[in-house]
């Protein structure tokens, strides 16, 4: 309905101009939105105010000229003109049925939209370097993306899920020589281990089945391993620089086959740990895309060589710069080393030439809040590579603080302490977790009370929500007991007898589910239909403890119990989209 109002408005404005009724005016982006106050009908239209400043005529009397050449569509019961200039709609009782015979008829797939087209978009999320399970951070990365890429399908977009495994980097050589130390010491060697090195509890169990698996196959001397080696912070040293060296040494005394046996043994573990939290939380993937890949397939050159054809490289010191300052990023980029080796960035440009060249026009990256100052760099490359920049959204993901009550989880994640997806999964459960990720805009800071995600009350938004879907399945059980039957047709035909407030307030929420998954899928805003379950869930709740379901008056009945089984089907929709179970009994 609202993008028919949208529409109705547009061709009565350009009817009126073509009569010399209205001037010809440059194009108004106007809104259709849900009224805030129910005296003034369903939908609020503000054009005449944004076409005032142009014609220069007060909005009421701008407002009073559309409404009266509008021709009233089917649906709607009236249009009226509201405040300083508001054109108001009213739907028509008879509008709401029809949309719950289509809530009815299509059930399940009530809410797919065809506005995305079809169109691919690429979705990256949570993308962690295979270093270490996945913690709470991850898991609003995980929920957000995994929600706004469902969203996206219901709307109609051909979703491509990604995971990138930076399985190349620097990162996974300190995961390696980590496990490696670690093993050395469950072999009796004398190690002090690096302060830069991986110290959670899984590298000492990644090390004590490399024990179990290959025995005494990876021992050297301790004199050989930390000889002329760097000092480490502790000692006065650079920890980059001693834990850089002791990778070097590792290479070295383990030799080629050897090392890769470590490096590859943890990052497998560590990646296959990952895909199984994923999958727990809900969350599944189109396409692990490693970084290796870029390098074996020489994505890499292919993408540098792309960027170099766009006049935007050059040579300085023997190495390869990208002028990413044209494009408003704070300063240029190095592509290539002096050595030959390309940098981080360069397997990003290389990463994102290749989504485009497997068809994706629509790019979203879901990012941490530590990847922030990476945003313009990502940009500037968008831009050069004559990819649409409109076309690439990056969301960031900010931290989420862990409470249990009012105590502060701690956490440092390269020292290990920190709480696990897994853990998390296992405390609060998958439907608690995912849905207070969901709930506040990825930009904005969360605070995640362990104690209250656990909580059976009307506290608990999640609760609240799955309880309203399970109370009207109650309600269904408890017809049965009485020996009593619902005829959906029958409710249908008389939804005119549906006048109380609390009635209509449930019938203007179902109403408004199409919208909120187009607005939802179209600002890549998730919290939106979250936010939409929870009030939809407290008009039902409202209407439940004002009104009895199971009534003598057989057509009122009915017309009840269609009106909550609509309902039913509406959360039941909406929770399933965002990744929560909709139990019919708790």
């Amino acid at each position: 309905m609202k993008s028919a109002l949208h529409e109705l408005i547009k061709q009565t404005v350009f009817s009126l101009q073509e009569q010399d009724k209205l001037p010809a005016l440059q194009s108004i982006q106007f809104q259709i939105e849900r009224a805030r106050n129910k005296q003034h009908g369903d939908y609020a239209c503000n054009i005449a105010l944004l076409l005032a400043k142009q014609i220069g005529k007060p909005p009421r009397e701008i407002a009073e000229v559309i409404a009266k050449h509008i021709q009233k569509p089917e649906g709607i019961a009236d249009i009226s003109i509201a405040g300083p200039g508001f054109i108001n709609f009213t739907l028509a009782q008879d509008a709401y049925r029809l949309i719950l015979e289509e809530i009815f008829t299509k059930a399940d797939k009530y809410g797919y939209l065809t506005v995305g087209a079809n169109q691919p978009v690429h979705v990256e999320f949570v993308s962690a370097n295979p270093t270490g399970p996945l913690h709470v951070g991850h898991g609003r990365s995980a929920a957000f993306g995994g929600a706004l890429a469902d969203l996206l399908n219901v709307a109609g977009y051909q979703v491509h899920r990604e995971y990138y495994v930076n399985d190349a980097g620097r990162q996974m050589h300190i995961l390696a020589t980590s496990i490696w130390l670690r093993y050395l010491e469950l072999c009796d060697l004398p190690i002090t281990f690096p302060s830069n090195a991986y110290k959670g509890d899984y590298v000492f169990n990644l090390a004590k089945d490399l024990v179990a698996d290959h025995q005494q196959k990876f021992v050297v001397q301790a004199d050989d391993l930390f000889t002329n080696i760097p000092a480490d912070e502790p000692d006065g040293g650079d920890k980059e620089q001693h834990i850089d060296a002791l990778i070097d040494r590792a290479k070295q005394l383990l030799g080629t086959e050897n090392y890769d046996i470590i490096f590859t043994y943890g990052k497998d573990i560590i990646l296959d740990g990952i895909k199984y939290d994923l999958h727990s939380f809900g969350v599944d993937y189109q396409e692990w895309f490693s970084e290796d890949k870029l390098l074996k397939h020489g994505f890499i050159e292919q993408g540098v060589q792309q960027l170099k054809k766009t006049g935007h490289c050059y040579e300085r010191t023997g190495a390869l710069w990208f002028r990413s300052t044209d494009f408003g990023d704070d300063k240029d980029r190095v592509l290539i080393r002096e050595n030959g080796q390309h940098t981080y960035f360069a397997a990003d440009v290389a990463y994102h030439w290749n989504k485009f060249k497997r068809g994706f026009r629509q790019i979203i990256n879901v990012l941490g809040a530590d990847h922030h100052g990476y945003v313009p760099r990502l940009r500037a490359v968008i831009k050069a590579l004559g990819i649409d920049p409109d076309s690439f959204d990056v969301p960031i993901v900010q931290f989420a603080t862990l409470y249990r009550g009012k105590e502060k989880v701690q956490m440092s994640t390269r020292s290990g302490s920190f709480v696990t997806l897994r853990q998390l999964i296992d405390d609060v459960g998958k439907d608690a977790a995912r849905f207070f990720y969901i709930m506040r805009k990825p930009e904005q800071h969360m605070d995640f009370d362990l104690e209250l995600a656990k909580e059976q009350s009307t506290n608990n938004p999640v609760y609240y929500i799955q309880y309203a879907h399970a109370r009207i399945c109650s309600v269904f059980r408890q017809l049965s007991d009485k020996k009593m039957q619902w005829h959906k047709e029958q409710g249908l035909a008389n939804f005119a007898k549906l006048q109380e407030p609390h009635e209509i307030d449930l019938l203007r929420s179902i109403s408004s589910y199409i919208e909120i998954i187009e607005t939802s899928a179209r600002n890549h805003e998730p919290h939106m239909l979250a936010h939409y379950l929870r009030e939809l869930a407290d008009y039902f709740h409202s209407y439940y403890n004002a009104h009895q379901f199971l009534i003598a008056d057989e057509d009122l009945r009915n017309a009840r119990l269609t009106l909550i089984a609509a309902a039913k089907q509406v959360i039941a929709n909406g929770l399933q989209i965002l990744g929560v179970s909709v139990p019919e009994e708790m």
